[in-house]
């Protein structure tokens, strides 16, 4: 896949199109990206998606910015796995944000993109103060020769899948259902790099998956796998939180005990596949009461793995 970072003055080629924040890739976007790629082929053009970084409600509201559901680095890897063939990562800015709809339309849309074809959600707004909408793109393509079509909505058992969905079940802990949005366990990728070693000292060893999220999606203790390190999907019991025990006012960590596993991990980049939440983050009198609580975490994790059969999916 192609990553373009910015939007040419004059497009080289034709693409069929389709825009939005693709945060999570859940089942919705998944059917918009098989219908984008239905219709590329159609017409034997490139499918291309146009994203932002960052999201547009980090720049005008970021303390009431949604937590990330994906990196822009696991998002554009998604994006590939989906057959997307060119992503356009727009930088967002108030100048961007700026745009009129018809100025949207015609630099981007058709000058800068060719777009020859659009599939957009159907509740996609565009341009300053939102200004432009479905009826509007219909209008401008008849007339400047692009075809438009709106996506609908799609459920899981009678529920509107969508990023705010997603994030609502991984903040209450329901990661199986979750996971049923997504069409996959929810899952985070990062770096393994060094941490304060606290649980090797306590006879848990742990990797330290680097965060690069502003804000996190889920929070407490969990039964995972990863992967990335070798062709399994290895069993480990994770930790996401601020570690009250240790310290006030520290940075969200996440941290993984494997089972069974003693290896160096520290500089592999790994993907931490959540499957099941244990318990809250807590605070604990001491770093014994710690210790003995991290023991019955892993037991109960073991325990989980122990009763899941072999056809139980990652």
């Amino acid at each position: 896949m192609l990553v373009f970072r910015s939007v040419p003055e004059r497009a080289a080629t034709p693409t069929v199109l389709t825009i939005g924040n693709y945060d999570g890739l859940h089942l919705g976007h998944r059917a918009m990206l098989e219908r984008l790629t239905a219709r590329a082929r159609e017409r034997g053009l490139p499918t291309a998606v146009m994203t932002f970084e960052p999201h547009p409600r980090e720049l005008f509201a970021p303390d009431q910015a949604p937590a990330r559901l994906t990196s822009l680095r696991e998002k554009l890897l998604l994006l590939e796995a989906c057959g997307v063939e060119r992503a356009y990562v727009l930088h967002f800015t108030r100048q961007l944000a700026g745009l009129t709809a018809e100025q949207f339309i015609g630099d981007v849309l058709v000058r800068g993109l060719d777009a020859k074809h659009l599939v957009i959600g159907d509740d996609f707004r565009f341009g300053k103060g939102r200004a432009g909408d479905f009826a509007m793109l219909e209008r401008e393509g008849a007339r400047r020769g692009f075809g438009v079509e709106a996506m609908h909505t799609v459920e899981v058992d009678g529920e509107r899948v969508s990023s705010s969905a997603v994030r609502e079940a991984l903040a209450a802990g329901h990661l199986e259902h979750a996971a049923r949005l997504l069409g996959r366990p929810y899952s985070i990728s990062g770096r393994v790099v060094h941490g304060l070693k606290v649980g090797r000292r306590l006879g848990f060893p742990t990797a330290n998956v680097q965060l690069k999220r502003k804000r996190v999606a889920l929070s407490g203790v969990f039964a995972v796998t990863v992967s990335g390190i070798d062709k399994r999907h290895l069993p480990g019991a994770a930790s996401l939180g601020v570690r009250p025990t240790l310290a006030q006012g520290l940075k969200p960590m996440l941290e993984v005990h494997l089972l069974d596993f003693d290896r160096n991990l520290y500089g592999s980049h790994v993907t931490v596949h959540f499957l099941h939440k244990l318990r809250d983050e807590a605070k604990y009198e001491s770093m014994e009461a710690l210790r003995a609580q991290i023991d019955r975490d892993v037991a109960e994790t073991a325990a989980y793995f122990s009763a899941r059969t072999p056809t139980d999916s990652n």
